[in-house]
């Protein structure tokens, strides 16, 4: 396996932060207790409000796949998709 560095980014309303924040909150602990999973950081940028960004290590592309199929992250997904103001941006990496 090749361990991955994901950097997701997302903005909604300013009006909307305290909600998206507490969609975040939910999703984190299952998602730091799979198995697969070395560091899940949801943050809230401090100088864009509305403006927040995932920090995760992943085992691998399949382990963030299988990630992104589990109920918690589905349901995560599904309550912020209508608070974006624009598309995720999402980062996979891996350190050269």
């Amino acid at each position: 396996m090749s361990q991955i560095e994901v950097v997701a980014i997302f903005k909604v309303k300013p009006s909307d932060s305290a909600k998206a924040a507490e969609l975040l909150k939910a999703c984190t602990a299952p998602s730091r207790a799979e198995s697969t999973n070395d560091t899940y950081i949801p943050c809230r940028d401090l100088d864009a409000d509305g403006t927040f960004v995932f920090i995760e290590r992943w085992d691998s592309r399949e382990a963030l796949q299988a990630h992104m199929e589990t109920p918690h992250f589905k349901a995560m997904a599904s309550a912020l998709e209508p608070l974006l103001i624009e598309p995720l941006k999402v980062h996979i990496l891996q350190p050269v």
